[in-house]
């Protein structure tokens, strides 16, 4: 390695990917709950708070600056909201993920931030391990959507969230899967995780990661949660209680 390329050399953004940290923005218009978020995600020695945001538009502006690998975003904040930045961040092509953080499960945005490339979901009460897991996740490819949210999205599209209309019939991609593809799929959509899926088809978590990547291929989803959108919006998921079974 000559001097120029050694550490030295590198941006903040190299040298911690080289180290193995996690760099994160975020963005809320609540003062007090960034600075306990970036507190909490401080915890970890392996996460690195790099920027904070007050709109969207900052928190834009942080990501096209920054490149951090995760940005934590408030649905709703003044000015720009966070479906827009969501919007902005991944038509810009940013190596970005989006984690909206929201307050209710009931909020109309997450339909909105799915299309606009979100990551994921996670309520804003949710404990600091499963933030700090939650970043992790995404940092690794993954996706997160809570389950409270997720339970909420399949109320919708049953017609008991709000006033929705029906989902359409069933999306031709979705008919590409296997039974198993279709099962992982279920599974993912109630807001499991691959440990969970995997335990609960007794089958090891490399094979769930395997389905997932078929799955994203044959259904030409960007990543877990627009795979999700689409069973929702597609008609894979039974109509079911949130609350209950089928």
């Amino acid at each position: 390695m000559t001097a120029a390329q050694g550490p030295a050399a590198q941006g903040p953004a190299e040298r911690d990917r080289t180290a193995g940290r996690v760099r994160v923005v975020v963005a809320d218009d609540d003062a007090l709950l960034r600075a306990g978020v970036s507190l909490v995600l401080e915890t970890d020695d392996r996460i690195e708070v790099v920027g904070q945001a007050a709109d969207g538009l900052a928190a834009v502006a942080r990501c096209r600056e920054l490149l951090p690998d995760v940005v934590l975003m408030d649905v709703r904040m003044p000015g720009v909201d966070g479906v827009e930045a969501t919007r902005r961040i991944t038509a810009a092509g940013l190596p970005t993920r989006v984690l909206m953080l929201t307050t209710f499960h009931h909020d109309d945005y997450v339909w909105g931030a799915l299309r606009a490339g979100a990551a994921g979901f996670l309520l804003k009460r949710a404990s600091a391990e499963r933030l700090i897991d939650a970043v992790h996740t995404l940092a690794g490819g993954e996706s997160v959507l809570d389950p409270a949210v997720t339970r909420d999205l399949v109320a919708q599209v049953v017609g008991r969230g709000g006033e929705r209309p029906p989902p359409p019939p069933q999306d031709g991609r979705l008919a590409q899967l296997t039974a198993r593809e279709r099962e992982v799929l279920r599974l993912a959509a109630e807001g499991r995780s691959n440990r969970e899926i995997a335990a609960l088809l007794v089958l090891a978590e490399s094979t769930v990661k395997t389905h997932m990547k078929r799955i994203l291929a044959k259904i030409d989803a960007r990543d877990r949660a627009q795979a999700v959108a689409i069973s929702y919006r597609g008609g894979l998921m039974p109509p079911r209680d949130p609350l209950g079974g089928y």
